[in-house]
Order: C-alpha cells, then sequence, then structure tokens
C-alpha cells in the first residue's frame, strides 16, 4: 500500500531508480535543467557518450533542501517533458514514474497545498497521456485510492480526494485542462474513454464516503473540512460536461465552453443516477448541513445537476416521470420541512436562494412539458403553489436588498430565475389549458406591483421592520435606467399581467388614476401658494418622490404589459390583449371610449358612462393623463416640480405603444378588436387627434427639456416611431406643427439649435424620413427647400468666407461645422431604398467639402472624427443601392479622404496617451469606413444607375474599379499609420487584421495584382501578425494564406512576387509547428495553411524537412522526427489540392504534433 511509510534509506533508493528510469528511457530534460537553475534546484549532468543531452534530476538525494516553489516548477517540467517524450519510453518505465510520485506526496504531508496539486497534476497528465493506449490503468489507482479513504485518517482522505480531482480536472478537456500541446481531438478521445468507466467510479468513490459522512451526527472541524471537499467532488462530477460519442474535432472546443452545463450523461450512468438513493442521499446532505452557506452551494448546486438530468440515461418516458415526481417530492420536503404536499412555509435563506431557484429553473426548462404534467396532479400543484410562494417571497427579498443597496444581490438573481421559469410555463397553450396559471400570475404580479409602490399601498423602500429607509435615494449618473436594468423581469411580469388580463389591466388603470389625480392636486395646491404669496411656498418633496416613482413603476409594467419590444420584427399586439379587448367589446360603448380617449385633461371618472370603455384603452388614456398633468404644470410654470425621469418614462411608453397599435395593420390578424380599429386604425379621426397630440408632445419636451439628454433623446426616438412607416408619416405631415418644427430646426434656432449633437442627429433622421411620406411634387419640393436646403446654405455660407481659416476655431464656427457633420450623419441613417437617389446626390454634394475641412481642421481631432463618421455612415447606407457610376463616385471620395488623412498624420509624433487615442478612434472607424466600402461586392441591391433619375452614369461607368480595389489601396494608405503601439489596441488591431484576411478570402485574385510597395506592406502585415500578435490575430493571418496560395497555384507564375512570399511563408508556418509552441487551436489554420503552402513548394518543404534533421545530434531524434516526417506526408504523395488528401494530410498533422509537436522547443 502507497501509504506505507518508508524510511529515510528506502525513499533514496526509491528516488535514484526513479532517476535511473529517466534516464534509461533517454529523457531529454534540457528544459528541466534550464527551469530548474532559474530556481536554483541542484541538477547533475551525465556526460557519456550516448547521452551527452541527457539530464537526471537527483531529487532525492536533495529533496529535503528543496524549497517548495522549486519543487513545484520541476514537476511542472517532468510532466511537459514526459508527455512529450511518450513515444521513447518503455512503459514500465513510465508507470514506476507515476508510482513515485504519488509515493512522493503521500510521504511528506506537509507540502504546500499548490505543490501537492501540481505533483498530482503532474500524475493526471501521465494517466491520461496512456489512457488511449491503455499503457496505463485507472483501476490501480482507484484501488489505491479506495484503501486511502478507508483509512479513516482526514489528512489521508484529503489527499485521495485530491488525487481524484486531479484527475477529473486534467481529463475535463476544459479550461483546468493543462495545455501540454496536444489538439482537441486527443483531449476529447481522453476524455470519451475517460467518462465511460472512470468517472462513474469516482462518484461511487464520492458516494460512498458521503454516505458515511451523512450517517454521523457530530463533525469534527477536521472532519467537515474533509467532508466538504468530497461533496465539491461530486459537485464536479455532476457538472461534467459529457462529451456526445460523435462529436467532430472542430466542434470540441465549441462545445466544451458553453455555459451553464446540463447533466446529459450517456447509458452506461444508467443504473447510477437512476438509483432513488443517490438522489435521496444529495437532499439528505443538504438538509444536514444547509446552516454552513459555504457547504451548502455546493450541495444545491449537485441538487441542480439533478434537476437537470437528460438523454439517454432515461430508457422511456414513464422513467422520466418516476424521477420528477421523486425529485419534486424530495424539494418539496426539503423546503418545507417533514410535510411535501402542504404549500410552502418557511423563508428560504439568502444562502440558498440561487440555488433553489437553480434548481425550479432546470426542472422546469429541462423536463418535457409531457412528462411535468403527468406526475400526480395533487404533487404538481404543490409544485407550482410553492413556486408561487417562492417567486413572491424572493421578489419581496430582493426589494429589500435593492433598499439596503447590497453588494451582492442574492434574492434578486434566485428573482429573475424563478420568473423565467414563469415565462416557460405560461406560454405553453399546448400542455396547460387557458387559465391553468391565472390565479398564481395574478399573486405574482400583484406581489411585483407591491414591492415598487410606497406605503402604504406597497412595501417600497421600507426595511424588515416596516420603516422608511431614507429620506432621499442618491441616484448615480452611471446607475442603469430602471428599464433596461430590470428589462428581463419586466417583460416576464407583463407577460404574466396579459396571463391575468381580467385582473391586471383594471389593477394598473385604477392605480395609475388614483396617482395621476393625487401629483395633480399635489401640483395644484403648489401653484396657488405660489400665486398666494411668491417665494415662500413649502414643498413636500418626499410625497411628490412617491408619486413619481410609483407612476415610474406603473408605466414601465404597463408598456412592458400591452407591447413587446421587437428587434427586426413587425411589431403586433399581443393575442392575450386582443382576445381580452374582444372578449368585452360587446359591453363596451365606443363612443364613450373614443371620448375618455381624447379627453386626457379629464378624470375618467367625471365622463359619463366612463365605466362601458375599453379597458385597455382606457389604460392607454391614464398614460396621457399623467402627460396631459406634465404639460400643464410646464404651462404653470412649474417644471422645477417635475420629475425628468417621469418625462422619460412617458414618451418611452408612447413609443412603444405607437409601434404596436397606432394604424394597426388588420391584414396581420384573425380578428381584430372593433375598439382599437374605431380608435387607432387607418382613416380615423382617433389616429389622426393622437398623432397630433404625440407631434405636440414631442415639440413641448423638445423646447423645456433640451438639456436633459437622455429625455430628449426619448423623445426624438418616438418622432422616428411616428414617421418610419409611411402610413403614419402621412398624417404626421398633415399637422402645422410638423412644418413648424421642420423649419425651426432648419434654421437653427433655439431652443433646438442647444439640444446635444446625438439628439441633433436623429431629430435629422425623422425630418428626413418624414420628407418621404405621400405629397405632391409641389409640396415635396417647398418641404425640401424649407428642411435640407438652409443646410446647404449656411454650410457654404460659412465655409466660403475669405477667411475661414482664421475663423474656422471661433466657436459659433465650430459650433455651425459640428451641428452640419451631425445632420449629414442624420440625413444618412434615414436612407431607404425609395430615397436613396435624392440623398445620394445631396449628400455627395457635401462630402466633396468635407474633405476640404479635413485639412481646416487637421489639428482638432473631434472634427476629423465626425468628418470620417460622415463618410462612414453614407458608404454603410448606401453603398449597396448605388449602380456603377455612382458607386465610383463615393470610392473616390472616400479614398481622396483617405489621403488627406494620411498625408495629414503620416509622421506625426503623439506626445500623449490622449492623442493616441484619438488617432485610435479615426483609424477605427477608418476600418469601419473599408470594411462598409467591401460589403459592396456581396451585399448589392443595384440593377443600375436607372433609379437616380436626371442624372447620367457619364463616364465612370466605363471603368471597372471594383470595391477590393479601393479597399486595397485604401489600406496601403493608412498602413504607415498603423504604428506598433496602435495595433497595441485589440479592438483595432483585430479589426485590422479581420479586413485583410476578408479581403484575402474574398478577392485572393486582386492581390497579385497590387503595386509593389502595397504588395510589400501587406505580406508585412500578414508577417507581423503572425509572429508578433496575439493568438487571434495569428489565426487570422493563417486563413488568409491559405486563399492566396491557392490562387498562386492556379496562376502557375512561378517568378510572380506571390509565388516567392508564399515560400517565405512555407518557412515561417513550418518553423510554428515543428519549432515553436503555440495555442492548439490554431492547429487546424496553420496546417490548411501549411498544406497548401506544400502543394505550392514541394522541393522547398523537402528541403526544410532536410535541413532541420542534418541538426540533429541525437541519432534517436534524429530517427524519432525522420519517421514522424515520413507518416506526415505518406497520404498525400504528391501534396495536390484536393479536399481528400487534404484531410488526410490534417489528419495526420494532429499525430505528429502529438508526437513530436514541441520536441525541438526549448522555453
Amino acid at each position: 500500500m502507497m501509504a506505507a511509510v518508508l524510511g529515510p534509506p528506502e525513499v533514496i533508493a526509491q528516488l535514484e531508480n526513479a532517476a535511473k528510469v529517466l534516464m534509461m528511457g533517454k529523457l531529454r530534460f534540457k528544459e528541466i535543467e534550464v527551469t530548474c537553475q532559474r530556481h536554483r534546484l541542484p541538477w547533475s549532468t551525465m556526460n557519456n557518450a550516448s547521452t551527452q543531452s541527457t539530464y537526471s534530476y537527483h531529487l532525492g538525494n536533495q529533496s529535503h533542501h528543496l524549497q517548495f516553489a522549486s519543487i513545484f516548477w520541476a514537476a511542472t517540467a517532468v510532466m511537459e517533458a514526459v508527455v512529450r517524450e511518450w513515444i521513447l519510453l518503455e512503459k514500465g518505465s513510465i508507470e514506476s514514474l507515476r508510482t513515485f510520485l504519488l509515493t512522493y506526496v503521500l510521504q511528506r504531508p506537509n507540502l504546500q497545498k499548490y505543490v501537492r496539486e501540481q505533483i498530482l497534476l503532474a500524475v493526471a497528465v501521465i494517466v491520461k497521456r496512456g489512457s488511449l493506449d491503455k499503457s496505463i490503468d485507472c483501476k490501480s489507482i482507484f484501488h489505491e485510492v479506495s484503501q486511502l479513504i478507508s483509512s479513516g485518517n482526514p489528512t489521508v482522505q484529503t489527499l485521495a480526494c485530491s488525487i481524484l480531482t486531479a484527475l477529473l480536472s486534467e481529463f475535463s478537456s476544459s479550461s483546468k485542462t493543462s495545455n501540454i500541446g496536444l489538439s482537441m481531438e486527443f483531449h476529447g478521445n481522453c476524455k470519451r474513454v475517460f467518462q465511460e468507466e472512470d468517472l462513474r467510479q469516482i462518484f461511487v468513490l464520492t458516494v460512498e464516503v458521503l454516505q458515511e459522512f451523512s450517517r454521523r451526527e457530530n463533525l469534527s472541524a477536521q472532519m467537515s473540512s474533509v467532508f466538504q471537499r468530497y461533496l465539491a467532488l461530486a459537485n464536479q462530477v455532476l457538472s461534467w460536461n459529457f462529451l456526445p460519442p460523435n462529436l467532430g474535432r472542430h466542434y470540441i472546443a465549441m462545445f466544451e465552453s458553453s455555459q451553464n452545463v446540463l447533466l446529459k450523461p450517456t447509458e452506461s450512468w444508467r443504473e447510477t443516477l437512476l438509483d432513488s438513493r443517490v438522489m435521496e442521499l444529495f437532499f439528505t446532505v443538504h438538509r444536514k448541513i444547509r446552516e454552513d452557506s459555504d457547504m451548502a452551494q455546493d450541495s444545491l448546486q449537485c441538487l441542480a445537476q439533478l434537476a437537470s438530468l437528460h438523454g439517454p440515461v432515461f430508457p422511456d418516458e414513464g422513467a422520466q416521470v418516476d424521477y420528477l415526481a421523486h425529485f419534486i417530492e424530495g424539494l418539496l420536503s426539503t423546503i418545507n420541512g417533514n410535510a411535501c404536499y402542504l404549500a410552502c412555509r418557511i423563508e428560504i435563506e439568502d444562502s440558498e436562494a440561487v440555488g433553489i431557484s437553480s434548481i425550479i429553473s432546470n426542472l422546469i426548462t429541462v423536463f418535457p412539458r409531457n412528462v411535468l404534467t403527468a406526475i400526480p396532479s395533487e404533487l404538481f400543484s404543490s409544485f407550482v403553489n410553492c413556486l408561487t410562494h417562492l417567486t413572491c417571497s424572493f421578489g419581496r427579498s430582493a426589494a429589500l436588498e435593492e433598499v439596503l443597496d447590497k453588494d451582492d444581490m442574492v434574492y434578486m438573481e434566485a428573482y429573475d430565475k424563478l420568473l423565467e421559469s414563469w415565462l416557460t410555463l405560461v406560454q405553453d397553450d399546448k400542455h396547460f389549458h387557458k387559465g391553468f396559471f391565472i390565479q398564481h400570475a395574478v399573486q405574482v404580479f400583484n406581489s411585483y406591483i407591491q414591492c415598487h409602490l410606497a406605503a402604504p399601498d406597497g412595501t417600497r423602500n421600507l426595511t424588515a421592520n416596516g420603516v422608511s429607509s431614507r429620506e432621499e435615494e442618491e441616484i448615480s449618473e452611471l446607475q442603469e435606467d430602471d428599464r433596461d436594468q430590470f428589462s428581463d423581469q419586466l417583460a416576464s411580469v407583463g407577460m404574466l399581467g396579459r396571463v391575468a388580463s381580467e385582473h391586471c389591466i383594471p389593477l394598473l388603470t385604477s392605480l395609475l388614476e388614483e396617482r395621476v389625480t393625487r401629483l395633480h392636486s399635489q401640483l395644484q395646491r403648489h401653484q396657488q401658494q405660489l400665486l398666494a404669496s411668491p417665494g415662500s411656498s413649502t414643498i413636500n418633496n418626499k410625497m411628490l418622490d412617491d408619486l413619481y416613482e410609483d407612476i415610474h413603476w406603473l408605466i414601465l409594467v404597463t408598456g412592458y404589459l400591452l407591447a413587446d419590444d421587437t428587434q427586426g420584427e413587425t411589431p403586433l399586439i399581443p393575442p392575450e390583449i386582443m382576445d381580452y379587448s374582444i372578449k368585452h367589446s360587446s359591453e363596451v360603448d365606443i363612443n364613450t371610449t373614443l371620448q375618455i380617449l381624447g379627453s386626457p385633461g379629464e378624470k375618467a371618472s367625471s365622463i359619463p358612462g366612463y365605466n362601458r370603455t375599453d379597458s385597455v384603452i382606457r389604460l392607454l388614456s391614464a398614460v396621457l393623463r399623467v402627460s396631459e398633468v406634465e404639460s400643464r404644470a410646464i404651462r404653470a410654470d412649474l417644471t422645477h416640480l417635475l420629475s425628468p425621469q417621469m418625462g422619460k418614462d412617458i414618451v418611452w411608453f408612447l413609443k412603444r405603444w405607437a409601434k404596436t397599435y397606432l394604424l394597426v395593420d388588420e391584414k396581420l390578424y384573425d380578428q381584430i378588436s372593433l375598439p382599437f380599429s374605431t380608435a387607432f386604425g387607418p382613416d380615423t379621426e382617433g389616429s389622426q387627434w393622437i398623432i397630433g397630440y404625440l407631434l405636440q408632445k414631442v415639440i413641448s419636451n423638445l423646447s423645456v427639456w433640451s438639456s436633459e439628454q437622455d429625455l430628449a433623446n426619448d423623445t426624438v426616438q418616438l418622432l422616428v416611431t411616428l414617421v418610419e412607416r409611411r402610413e403614419r408619416a402621412n398624417l404626421v405631415i398633415q399637422c402645422e406643427n410638423w412644418w413648424n418644427l421642420a423649419k425651426q430646426f432648419a434654421s437653427r434656432s433655439p431652443p433646438l439649435n442647444f439640444l446635444s449633437s446625438p439628439v441633433q442627429r436623429t431629430l435629422m433622421k425623422a425630418l428626413v424620413l418624414g420628407g418621404f411620406a405621400q405629397m405632391d411634387t409641389e409640396t415635396k419640393q417647398q418641404y425640401w427647400t424649407e428642411v435640407l436646403q438652409p443646410l446647404q446654405q449656411r454650410f457654404l455660407r460659412v465655409i466660403n468666407q475669405e477667411n475661414f481659416q482664421q475663423m474656422c476655431q471661433q466657436e459659433e464656427v465650430k459650433q455651425e461645422i459640428t451641428a452640419t457633420l451631425e445632420a449629414l450623419c442624420g440625413i444618412a441613417e434615414a436612407t431607404q431604398i425609395d430615397n436613396v437617389a435624392i440623398l445620394f446626390n445631396f449628400l455627395m454634394d457635401f462630402l466633396t467639402n468635407c474633405i476640404g475641412l479635413m485639412e481646416v481642421y487637421k489639428n482638432t481631432p473631434e472634427t476629423v472624427n465626425l468628418i470620417i463618421e460622415v463618410f462612414v455612415e453614407v458608404a454603410h447606407k448606401q453603398i449597396c443601392y448605388l449602380g456603377e457610376s455612382k458607386a465610383m463616385n463615393l470610392y473616390e471620395a472616400c479614398l481622396t479622404l483617405l489621403q488627406v488623412y494620411s498625408k495629414n498624420n503620416l509622421g506625426r509624433q503623439r506626445v500623449d496617451v490622449t492623442a493616441e487615442e484619438e488617432q485610435y478612434q479615426d483609424l477605427l472607424l477608418i476600418m469601419e469606413l473599408l470594411t462598409n466600402l467591401l460589403s459592396k461586392e456581396f451585399i448589392d441591391f443595384s440593377d443600375t444607375d436607372e433609379v437616380f433619375r436626371g442624372h447620367e452614369p457619364g463616364q465612370a461607368a466605363s471603368r471597372s474599379v471594383s470595391a477590393a480595389d479601393v479597399v486595397l489601396y485604401g489600406v496601403n494608405l493608412i498602413l504607415p499609420l498603423m504604428s506598433q503601439d496602435l495595433l497595441k489596441f485589440p479592438t483595432l488591431c483585430n479589426q485590422y487584421y479581420k479586413l485583410i484576411t476578408f479581403i484575402c478570402e474574398i478577392f485572393p485574385e486582386k492581390i497579385p495584382q497590387l503595386p509593389e510597395d502595397l504588395f510589400k506592406s501587406l505580406m508585412c502585415s500578414l508577417e507581423l501578425g503572425m509572429t508578433s500578435m496575439s493568438s487571434e490575430v495569428c489565426q487570422l493571418c493563417l486563413e488568409a494564406l491559405t486563399p492566396l496560395a491557392e490562387q498562386c497555384a492556379k496562376a502557375q507564375e512561378t517568378d510572380s512576387p506571390l509565388f516567392l512570399a508564399t515560400r517565405h511563408f512555407l518557412k515561417l508556418v513550418f518553423d510554428m509547428l515543428v519549432l515553436q509552441k503555440h495555442n492548439t487551436e490554431m492547429t487546424t489554420a496553420a496546417g490548411e495553411a501549411f498544406y497548401t503552402l506544400v502543394c505550392l513548394h514541394q522541393a522547398e518543404y523537402s528541403e526544410l524537412v532536410e535541413t532541420l534533421l542534418s541538426s540533429q545530434q541525437d541519432p534517436v531524434i534524429y530517427q524519432r522526427l525522420a519517421e514522424a516526417f515520413s507518416k506526415l506526408t505518406a497520404s498525400s504523395t504528391p501534396p495536390t489540392l484536393d479536399r481528400k488528401q487534404k484531410m488526410a494530410f490534417l489528419k495526420s498533422l494532429e499525430e505528429f504534433m502529438a508526437n513530436v509537436g514541441g520536441l525541438l522547443c526549448v522555453k
């Protein structure tokens, strides 16, 4: 037995024997010598004729003198060398080395933990390397570990756990796996072998330990520590990412990087995991240690993994039903005590909240719905009731966490998980009848609303004792807006509100109407006080703040309940809302409904018959009433009492609502609510009125809140929503306010000229979109004259002044230039296929002048940046619609821009970090510009230039210049600016090399035709990327080499510069694969490039191999390398550009890398 105590002579004998083992196998330890000398370890050189480069490390004689760090590095070096020299070692020698390392650890209980773990890792690597050829059997290790466990000695049991943990980590092929220079396929194959038998054996050993500990009443601190180690080990096994049997080598890395691994073992685990005693054991263990928060994390994670069990481990659906029912019984028993069929009665501690929610989430999302509904109905009912109770409880605790401003929001995380689980359940109308979850949805919805309302109706900002937490809540400027921070929560609550529409819509209406009435009364009272005695009004900020916060949350919930946040999809009225309105339409008085909608200044209850209105429209009216109270307060000069946050909420809601309901397209629905079509449908007075109302709201906000950037931005986004659809824009332009807004903005009059640049950009976009509504020719011409012409006239007036060069840095002039550039970006953003002709011609007149501005403002980085951004937006939005002649005009403008930029910046010294970052931003935009231009080659919606009516194609059409030509020339202009320091910015560096790779992959035929200087620059960039940049960039360069070499092979021009360059790259890739350490994830890309280069330069490849072999003085190394190179090309002799041969070569390359990869590397 390994645990037997050996005397000093025996230890020394074993250690010396181990040293002989290393020598006998001709283990080449130059790398170990260098490493250990660096850490001051003693070495002796075995100088004899046959082993001049062989080193023996006399660890045994010197071990008691070594420092722990030195032993750590020695173990690391041994591990790497053994893997590299594997095929030279005898199997018995390897086994002796493994035994020696284990014995070394066993005899030194005082080793530092990190040293012990590293030696055990070396053992695990040896076992792993021997698993494929079955030269090492894990059974003997498990037998030894079992003896260590049964010893009863906590120290020895901990060591046994460390051995098992090391094996698990090494075979997991995850981030914990040692980087030993072997392919992902090797790691994957080892993992497959290990997970079938050895992993299960580790789990069985671990379960036995947990069973033994769970029977004991009292545990010492030392025994508790051991218990926790084995519990963590069980968690590691159950969190194993089981590799499917037929997963290809290209997908292994992607598979292993997946997060939130679910338990999907193979069929061989069926007997182990479906044994009900295993599940019961983990529930028992958790109940025993739930007071210990650290241990409870592991036990809950084990249960969460067991709750995610799925796959071939279940023989049939019946087995799934039995397992799930048994699990839910155990879960309810754990939560409620011993009464498993009672509703939840206890509060979950914060240390358990996330774990419990993960368990429930896994049960609901992993098990098929038909399995969930097949468990006994009483048990399922208890489970859903428990889920309801926990959701409400966690919601209250999450709100309390927010009040206390806790760093670790565990209840919030748990609450989010449970709300997602509800979303999964209530959206399944196939397995649960309509209305099944209504009462549960009502409870969760009510609880959420209550937590977000102030007392007395709610519990917001109350501590556990019911005491208000603070008078005022400080809001950080960096704090994310609630509608973004809690978007997932709000989406789930909104969905639950739809499920229980009969309850939730009237509830929200009542709460909003009551609060807006109180807000109106408060503001009126303040106004009267100000009129009675100006300057002496006492304001109750607390009451107003509570009202604003209540309204804030009620509007957010209403917005998420009534509409979805659609990205790139046609927004539709949620079917639950439509059905609810249709169901009650027979009880609705249409005229009264329209009266309430059109009277936001009146209380709904003051209108006769208000109870016979459509509930959804009345809820909308409640929000409009909030908006109207805000507008009246502004007119009464009470703006200082208003909340900008409430203003943001109002326009956010109106934008969200308008996208979905305004001018509803009846063709998209099987059935439509009559109140909806009457109030918001096309050709109705209601839609015309509400568009006018929303437009007036926009104009008011932009006038009053111009200094509130977020509110102004939300406001112009609402305006874009009103005009982005042609049907709505047709109504907008009929409003006199729209024309007034356009004139005011075009004249750059206050207060619109005080708006921030991004807001002005979006406002310009909206005004341009509105201009493409349905108008007669004369009206349209008048509109463009009033909107675009002033922009052009003012711009030309400024830049054509004789003393513009002297005036250009004056603040007023710079503001005018900046405003114009922002407006141009907005115009470009408004581009659509039916307006591109007008907008392109308009913008092109500006682009030429913008190039001139580059000269004037070359020392003003923010202006230069904005000029480049104009070109980026034009290219991004318009290039795909342009015919050849128009595209040529844009290409030429972009090239001129780049030439000016290059001239102004080449050789310029960047003296500080700020200047360097400014150029970084410029170059990043230029990369984006070039990429946008390149997209023309594969995204092209243009037929001819006929869409540009009245403009002849001209002579440019006869020139055949592709986007690739322009982009390559652009790359050449900026190449000298791409300094080593700038390439240290990862985003810029990656963007640059992605662009180069893109060009090489899409247009390899263009590369040989490049001018000499440009060609050399491109090749230098590729070499720099391969030799001096990150592994991601290196991989991009390797991916670029393959199409270049293939192009060279097709052309068969042996004297071309590209042919000579690829010969040079053959040497670089050869050295990378054979002489240098590299990331194994790059092996495929390097292998494909290498094979193509070998096909192209077979004689040069043979010469490289011969040169390498002739430099080897050690005959063993020579023979090993010669055999490896022979096998490498055996399947492809002579190599040709044939896919079958290429795949065979890549397979041989993996074997080559496993056997001799890193053999010649000395680090």
